[in-house]
């Protein structure tokens, strides 16, 4: 199984100094929040792209892909009744699936709930067609650059638009592209009311990345979500893709948190070796 972090979690530090952090921890791969370089995709330069890439080669680190995509952006919106907004959303995740491709990944995990949460007068249907008319248009895009976009179903208390997977799943089959997947987190997976290792089990047909943190926001082994049926889980469909540590509380440090979350998931791992654990 492989393990990533995401970059917003060392707060930052030089990139040269996260990523060697992560790798001595042992992490190998890396996911990027876009908004730690630039506030928007066409704001980092070709020199920046080059650096990050570079950078992480050095540490022995993969660039995983692309989180947080429309995070600090301003008149972007995936459900907007606005099809002029929706147009201009859809070409702003052709600059995004450029920008993953420059730095060597190929996921795009698509949460940001505040450029998704339903507008007045839209409703739950209705957002869900706009998201999969923004979405459907961009797959050339995603195409053209080799990546995936993974959509994120997020809890209530982020936002109020796709809550549950069964919903991210509809918009999928709506879209009908290979391009477009499911990303599952277990924070999230956790407010559903069902374990998280069956939606794993029901969902992992679609199942293109992964985040591990805990319900409390920090990261995995940090509160009381257990891990072992989630990757027994992952193992059992056979997942081949990346388990990235995502964490939004930062108070146990980040050091702690980036070497103490890949130790727990490792002891994890471990445990379910065991003969017939899969």
């Amino acid at each position: 199984m492989k393990f990533a972090i995401c970059n917003e979690t060392f707060q930052g530090w030089p990139h040269e100094k996260a990523f060697a952090f992560a790798a001595e921890c042992g992490y190998t791969g890396v996911e990027i929040a876009p908004f730690t370089l630039a506030d928007t995709a066409s704001e980092i330069s070709t020199a920046q792209r080059e650096e990050v890439r570079r950078r992480a080669d050095a540490a022995g680190l993969e660039v995983v892909g692309l989180h947080w995509l429309l995070a600090k952006t301003e008149g972007l919106h995936l459900t907007s009744p606005d099809a002029g907004v929706r147009h201009k959303t859809s070409a702003y995740f052709g600059q995004l699936a450029r920008l993953c491709a420059d730095l060597g990944g190929k996921i795009l995990v698509l949460g940001s709930p505040q450029q998704r949460n339903l507008l007045p007068g839209v409703t739950h249907d209705e957002a869900m067609r706009h998201a999969a008319d923004v979405l459907g248009r961009s797959v050339p895009h995603f195409e053209q650059a080799e990546v995936t976009l993974c959509l994120e179903p997020l809890s209530p208390e982020e936002g109020d638009f796709l809550c549950k997977s069964s919903q991210a799943v509809e918009v999928l089959e709506m879209i009908g592209s290979p391009s477009v997947r499911l990303h599952l987190d277990c924070k999230a997976m956790s407010s559903e009311g069902e374990p998280p290792a069956e939606i794993v089990h029901r969902h992992g047909a679609l199942l293109a990345h992964f985040h591990a943190n805990d319900p409390n926001r920090q990261g995995p082994g940090f509160g009381g979500l257990d891990f072992l049926p989630i990757l027994q889980a992952l193992g059992r469909i056979d997942y081949r893709g990346w388990v990235s540590v995502e964490v939004f509380d930062y108070t146990p440090g980040i050091e702690r948190l980036a070497r103490e979350s890949i130790d727990y998931l490792r002891r994890c791992l471990a445990e379910l070796a065991g003969p017939g654990a899969y």
